[in-house]
C-alpha cells in the first residue's frame, strides 16, 4: 500500500497510527480539521495552503473558517497575492444573499469580525465579492480565474488634504503605500499598510518634517486625518516648549 515506486513519498504520507494497532498506519491527507467535544469534525482547509506574509506564517484555511462563521457568507477562499507593498491577503466571498446591495458596509462588517478573532496580520487587506467562484472544467476552484483585487475598493471617498502639513504627510503616505493619492479619510491599514510600512512612515515624517511622531500613533489614529492631527498637536507642543525656553533664556540674560 502506498505510491508506486515512490517509497519516500509513501513514508511521508502513510504515517504510523498513534491510536491504532501496532503496525497500522494512517494517510496524511493534508486536510486541516478540528475535533469538537461532541465528535463533530470541522474542516478548516488545507495545510498546503500555508503562506508567509511579512514574516508571519499564515494558515489560509483558518481565515476561511472564521469567514464562514459570519452571517451572509456562502463560499469563501483566501489567497496571498503579490502587491506593491509585498504579499497581501485577499478574501473572495460569495454572499449567501445574492441581492446584497451595500458591499462597503458588508466589507467593513467582515473586517471588524475577523479583527476580534484573528491577529491583525491575518486580516485580509482586500475583500472581493463574487456572484460565484470560478471553476475548472473538473468542477474544482480555479484559483487562476479569481479576479485581481481593485485597490480603489480600499479607499474612502477622496477628501483632498488642504493644509500644508496635511499635504506633506499625505505625500509621504502615498509614496510609502505606492498609491497615486491618499485622502484624509483613508485608513492606513485598509489601503495596504502594515507594521513595516508604519515604521517607514514614522522615519520619513521625522526625517523630512522634523516631527518625532511616535510609531504607536499610526496604529492608534489609523486615518490620515487623525494622524495629521496628532502630528499637528506634537508640532504645537514643540513650538510651545521652544517659546518657554526662549522666555527662560531671556530672563537669565536680564539677571
Amino acid at each position: 500500500r502506498g505510491y508506486l515506486e515512490r517509497p519516500a513519498l509513501t513514508a511521508e504520507r502513510f504515517v504510523p497510527d498513534p491510536f491504532g494497532k501496532p503496525g497500522s498506519r494512517v494517510y496524511r491527507s493534508g486536510d486541516l480539521t478540528r475535533g469538537r467535544p461532541d465528535g463533530v469534525v470541522d474542516y478548516l482547509g488545507r495545510v498546503d495552503h500555508q503562506v508567509k506574509v511579512r514574516g508571519f506564517r499564515i494558515e489560509l484555511g483558518e481565515i476561511e473558517a472564521r469567514l464562514r462563521e459570519q452571517d451572509n457568507v456562502g463560499e469563501t477562499v483566501v489567497i496571498a497575492q503579490d502587491g506593491p507593498t509585498g504579499k497581501q491577503l485577499v478574501a473572495y466571498v460569495v454572499p449567501a444573499d445574492a441581492n446584497l446591495t451595500d458591499q462597503a458596509e458588508f466589507r467593513e462588517t467582515l473586517r471588524r469580525a475577523l479583527k476580534t478573532r484573528l491577529p491583525d496580520y491575518m486580516v485580509p487587506t482586500y475583500f472581493m465579492f463574487l456572484a460565484q467562484m470560478p471553476l475548472t472544467p473538473n468542477g474544482k476552484l480555479d484559483r487562476k480565474g479569481l479576479p485581481e483585487p481593485d485597490a480603489s475598493l480600499l479607499q474612502q471617498t477622496y477628501v483632498a488634504p488642504e493644509t500644508e502639513l496635511e499635504q506633506q504627510i499625505a505625500a509621504i503616505w502615498a509614496e510609502v503605500l505606492r498609491l497615486p493619492q491618499v485622502g484624509l479619510n483613508d485608513n492606513f491599514f485598509e489601503v495596504g499598510g502594515h507594521s513595516l510600512l508604519a515604521i517607514q512612515i514614522t522615519s520619513r515624517v521625522q526625517a523630512e518634517l522634523g516631527l518625532e511622531v511616535p510609531l504607536v500613533e499610526v496604529f492608534q489614529t489609523e486615518t490620515l486625518r487623525a494622524y495629521v492631527q496628532a502630528a499637528a498637536t506634537l508640532r504645537a507642543g514643540s513650538a510651545e516648549d521652544f517659546d518657554d525656553l526662549r522666555d527662560f533664556l531671556s530672563e537669565l540674560e536680564a539677571i
